[in-house]
């Protein structure tokens, strides 16, 4: 009966999807015919857009309304000081000018290149990360208060911390304690806040309307960054001392083998963690948007193939979904394990390597 459930909402969330979607490209076409001009459903430029940070939470478009909430535009420059307003004052096209300034390819300019701005607007990203953190601070706030009150201790946990118990469970016994040791309480508070600020980040972005967070590579930047230093802060004389002088190596080896070294630690770790999961995320909202474009791309060519080709597209659409969600999970995990494991590494020679070649933590 569940099973049933979950298709049956899934199918309505599609549904959804593309009458948001549809709209919005219908509306263009008509548009376009009133005004005879030749151009085209672009599906670069659709796509693009999805998957691009911006000023506002856009819906869907029906005929000349637009269903979006615009957020807040701070900007500063030197020779106007700060300009505070709503990003619906560039209008619902985006293409009008106000106070000197205008938008380029969602990116605010001003209207004299001359003038350098710095740009501290809201944007969509920012605004998801903050509801995001609060979502995540409240959640864990109640639970960490229920615990506190003795539920979940002398009873069974009930509602988000019966669901969370598993998970939370999960990365501490399948995470942090093998790669970390006998340490691994110290590094349990970031390692589970970087897991659900990920997992949470990456279930949002499946939301109709909603920013791919995790898709955007400056997110993933200073996630990989903040990992960086609690690998780097996290180290010990033994490990640098392998990195910068490996002993039993030949010296003109060590020549080469000590840069390499150097790079893996303060370049390849941290990228590797940053790579993965952008690629990762971008990937599947660009697979997504590409199969309900072909909707309209066939119906370009005809109204038939059009229709014809919908229940295709939707059901691949709705198969990739699932599996953008069962990676929203992988994705947190991989960066939360990645970042345990070069952690772990950095225990070089101590406590932690004793108790590897006993035999006993991992």
């Amino acid at each position: 009966m569940s099973c049933k459930r979950m298709k049956s909402l899934l199918v309505a969330v599609f549904s959804v999807l593309l009458l948001l979607h549809g709209p919005h490209v219908f509306a263009q076409e008509k548009n376009e015919n009133a005004a005879k001009t030749d151009e085209k459903f672009d599906p670069t430029k659709e796509i693009m857009g999805h998957i691009q940070d911006s000023y506002e939470f856009h819906f869907f478009t029906w005929g000349d309304f637009h269903a979006s909430i615009h957020l807040p535009v701070i900007l500063f420059s030197k020779q106007r000081g700060f300009s505070v307003f709503s990003s619906s004052r560039f209008g619902e096209e985006g293409t009008d000018v106000y106070n000197g300034y205008r938008l380029v390819d969602n990116k605010i300019v001003p209207v004299d290149l001359s003038e350098t701005i710095y740009d501290f607007s809201i944007s969509k990203n920012v605004m998801q990360m903050f509801i995001a953190l609060t979502i995540l601070v409240v959640l864990m706030v109640g639970i960490a208060r229920k615990y506190k009150n003795g539920y979940g201790v002398d009873s069974a946990p009930s509602g988000w911390q019966n669901a969370l118990e598993p998970v939370i469970t999960f990365v501490r016994d399948d995470v942090a304690k093998p790669n970390l040791g006998d340490r691994w309480s110290r590094y349990m508070p970031y390692l589970l806040t970087v897991f659900f600020f990920i997992l949470i980040n990456s279930l949002f972005g499946l939301l109709p309307g909603s920013a791919n967070v995790t898709g955007n590579i400056a997110f993933t930047t200073v996630l990989g960054i903040i990992s960086l230093l609690v690998i780097l802060f996290s180290t010990n004389g033994h490990f640098w001392k392998h990195i910068f002088w490996p002993p039993g190596v030949p010296f003109l080896v060590k020549l080469i083998l000590v840069p390499v070294e150097l790079a893996g630690v303060l370049i390849i770790k941290p990228a590797a963690l940053i790579i993965r999961l952008f690629a990762n995320m971008v990937a599947g909202h660009i697979i997504i948007i590409s199969f309900i474009s072909l909707i309209f791309i066939f119906g370009a060519m005809s109204a038939v193939a059009g229709w014809g080709f919908s229940p295709v597209s939707i059901v691949f659409t709705v198969f990739i979904y699932l599996i953008e969600i069962l990676v929203a999970f992988i994705q947190a995990f991989i960066f939360t394990n990645l970042t345990a494991i070069f952690i772990g590494q950095g225990f070089e020679g101590g406590a932690h390597d004793v108790q590897h070649d006993d035999g006993g933590i991992l």
